[in-house]
C-alpha cells in the first residue's frame, strides 16, 4: 500500500472506454510522519478522495481488485481515506 496526498487531477477526453466514468488524482507519495516522498503516482479514485486529503492506495493487481476497476486498465488505485497515522 502507498500513503500519499491528492495534489491535483488528470482530465483526459479521449481514454480506454473502460475508463469512462473515473476520476483520475494526482497522488504525492508521503511518510507516515507527513513528509513528501519523491515521485508522483496517477491513480483511479473508487472512494470519493478530495484535493489534499491523505489516502491509501494500491497497485498492480490489487488496484484492478478496487471497487469499480475489474477488468479496467488500471495500475493504482485509490482504496481509502486516511484519518490518522500513529507510530508507537
Amino acid at each position: 500500500m502507498i500513503l500519499a496526498r491528492v495534489v491535483g487531477t488528470v482530465v483526459a477526453t479521449r481514454k480506454d472506454p473502460r475508463l469512462e466514468g473515473k476520476k483520475l488524482l494526482i497522488l504525492k507519495p508521503v511518510s507516515p510522519e507527513g513528509k513528501d516522498e519523491a515521485g508522483y503516482v496517477v491513480a483511479v479514485d473508487s472512494v470519493g478522495a478530495g484535493y489534499r486529503e491523505r489516502v491509501l492506495a494500491v497497485s498492480g493487481s490489487s488496484a484492478r481488485m478496487a471497487e469499480g476497476c475489474k477488468d479496467t486498465p488500471v495500475d493504482t488505485a485509490i482504496v481509502g481515506i486516511v484519518d490518522d497515522v500513529r507510530l508507537d
